[in-house]
C-alpha cells in the first residue's frame, strides 16, 4: 500500500509506493486511481510524458498558465532532485519550495498540483523522468521562473547546471508574480 509523506506545502504530495522485491527484481504499482485519490492525488490525467537527461542537467522551473497543469512525477531510472515552488497568490506558502530525491530505489513520486512551478536536476549519470499530466501541453501557455531566483532560494545540489536557452532567460518570481493566474 502506498503512503503519503507530508511536504509542508498544501496540495504538494510525496507518495511512497510499496515496492515488492527479491533476488529476481521488483514490482511497484506506480498509479492506481482510488488509492492515489485517497493520498491526495485527485486529478484526471490526460497525458504521459518521458524525458531522459544526463548528469548536471537542470530542467525548470516550469509551469502552464491556463488551464494549469498538475503533474505526478517519478524517476524510474537514475536519480533526480525534484523541486516544486508554490505560485498561488494568497497561499501561506507562496514563493516557498520543497525538494525531494526521486530515484529508482525507493520509487517515490511527487504530485505537483496546478499553481506550482516544477523542475529537477539530474544527480546520476543518466536519469529517466516520467510524469502524468492533467492537461495537454500547450506552448502558448508555457511559462517559468528562474532556477536560481534569489527570492525563492532553491538549494539545488549542483552549482553550475547545464541549462536550456529558455531556462537561462527565465524571469524571477517578483517579475512575473503580478501576472500569475493562480
Amino acid at each position: 500500500m502506498a503512503k503519503r509523506i507530508e511536504t509542508g506545502l498544501d496540495g504538494l504530495v510525496l507518495v511512497e509506493p510499496e515496492v515488492h522485491g527479491d533476488d529476481r527484481g521488483f514490482f511497484v504499482e506506480t498509479f492506481s486511481l482510488d488509492p492515489w485519490r485517497d493520498l491526495g492525488v485527485d486529478v484526471d490525467f490526460v497525458q504521459h510524458n518521458h524525458s531522459r537527461s544526463g548528469q548536471g542537467i537542470l530542467r525548470g522551473l516550469h509551469f502552464q498558465t491556463d488551464p494549469g497543469q498538475a503533474k505526478l512525477i517519478r524517476c524510474p531510472r537514475g536519480s533526480i532532485f525534484d523541486v516544486a515552488v508554490d505560485l498561488r497568490h494568497g497561499s501561506p506558502t507562496y514563493g516557498k519550495w520543497a525538494g525531494y530525491v526521486l530515484d529508482d530505489a525507493l520509487h517515490r513520486q511527487l504530485f505537483v498540483p496546478v499553481g506550482f512551478a516544477h523542475g529537477f536536476c539530474v544527480l546520476s549519470e543518466v536519469a529517466d523522468v516520467t510524469y502524468l499530466v492533467s492537461s495537454l501541453y500547450d506552448p502558448a501557455t508555457e511559462a517559468g521562473i528562474r532556477w536560481d531566483d534569489p527570492q525563492v532560494g532553491v538549494q539545488w545540489p549542483v552549482s553550475v547546471p547545464k541549462l536550456s536557452t529558455r531556462d537561462k532567460k527565465a524571469r524571477t518570481l517578483a517579475e512575473i508574480g503580478p501576472d500569475l493566474p493562480f
